[in-house]
């Protein structure tokens, strides 16, 4: 059994047959991958936000907002501004403040891909550089490409605006959790998605043939029809989610009778996990 607060999994894809899922919390972390056809409980206990640290009860659980924030903090703090969402709204080229010009120009003024990813259908997507991969991951993407390097989020969030006239920005769950996807000609899919995007960004253009990305996801049976399953205090009234783990996708846990739980949906809230075999499993 293990207590903390959730965040969204790290994901390791360095191993050459599946991608490795892991739960992070202050003091320790879990490999998921070893719930695998096993039986889990998640029992909620409660909230704490992950800017100001402040514990929130189930009887306050509505000051809770979203991204594992508090209300004032959702609407204070600059890794929840507007840009995060709509990347086109960046400012800090311009030496232009949202909230915290430091933060901003940090995370705004770094090379970042457009990219597009496939599941049931194709979708235009906005990332750093760096979490490129991890991006791809998170969303459950089966195959992805680079489309264009730029050397700030204010260019990659314009291209996107263009792209999304022609292609999806966002991802079918219920598709990714039941494993379709479509076969894609990413060479002529790159050759046609490269004369939509905006003339302040086509001077970044690659000419190299698209090397797609294909991900493989640990999961062992994946839903029919998947049904989500969340902590609600007013609802569940504190029951825990119960299930063995069939699969593990985007930011998913897949259980065996359908139910899906999307761990990054439950960011700031703390539980308690336990195990049926508690002696196989390792904690670090």
């Amino acid at each position: 059994m293990i207590e903390g607060v959730l965040t969204k999994m790290t994901s390791d894809s360095k191993s050459q047959n599946q991608i490795d899922y892991f739960l992070c919390f202050d003091n320790s972390f879990l490999h998921v991958n070893q719930f695998l056809d096993k039986k889990i409980s998640i029992s909620p206990q409660g909230c704490q936000c992950l800017g100001c640290q402040k514990k929130i009860d189930s009887t306050h659980f509505k000051v809770f907002f979203s991204r594992g924030l508090c209300r004032k903090c959702f609407n204070l703090r600059p890794e929840a501004g507007d840009w995060i969402i709509s990347p086109e709204l960046s400012k800090a080229h311009l030496d232009i403040e949202d909230r915290d010009l430091e933060f901003e120009k940090k995370y705004q003024l770094q090379p970042h891909i457009v990219y597009l990813a496939s599941t049931n259908k194709i979708k235009v997507g906005v990332t750093r550089k760096e979490q490129m991969i991890t991006r791809w991951i998170d969303q459950g993407a089966h195959q992805a490409i680079k489309l264009i390097e730029v050397p700030n989020r204010y260019l990659a969030g314009i291209t996107e605006v263009a792209l999304k006239k022609h292609y999806a920005s966002a991802t079918s769950w219920q598709k990714m959790l039941q494993g379709s996807y479509i076969d894609v000609d990413w060479e002529k899919e790159k050759t046609t998605a490269l004369d939509f995007i905006p003339p302040e960004t086509k001077k970044y253009i690659n000419s190299e043939p698209p090397n797609p990305v294909q991900l493989e996801y640990p999961v062992k049976k994946y839903p029919s029809k998947p049904k989500t399953s969340r902590i609600d205090y007013q609802n569940l009234q504190n029951e825990p989610i119960v299930g063995t783990l069939k699969g593990i996708r985007g930011q998913y846990l897949i259980f065996d009778d359908d139910r899906v739980f999307n761990v990054r949906r439950h960011e700031g809230h703390m539980v308690t996990i336990s195990v049926n075999k508690p002696e196989s499993i390792l904690i670090f």
